[in-house]
């Protein structure tokens, strides 16, 4: 197991997204805010290597804030 522990993977958290044109970016300044295409309750996707692999949630507690997965995502056969 040992010859794993040393491979990177690259692990993305998205919360959701959105488009923005540069000029808004420009001009925004600390404390802006920017509307995400999802609601508080829809999940949280995990990504490891740019491929789906679960769903979750985000908890907060105090100053902490971490990730609890709801649902592994099967890979699809093609």
């Amino acid at each position: 197991m040992s010859i794993l522990e040393d491979i990177e993977v690259e692990l993305s958290i998205v919360l959701g997204s959105a488009q923005v044109q540069i000029r808004q970016i420009l001009q925004m300044s600390r404390g802006a805010m920017i509307p995400l295409d999802c609601g508080q309750d829809d999940p949280t996707l995990v990504f490891v290597n740019d491929e789906l692999i679960a769903k979750g949630r985000i908890l907060v507690n105090s100053e902490e804030m971490s990730l609890e997965i709801t649902e592994i995502t099967r890979k699809s056969r093609n």
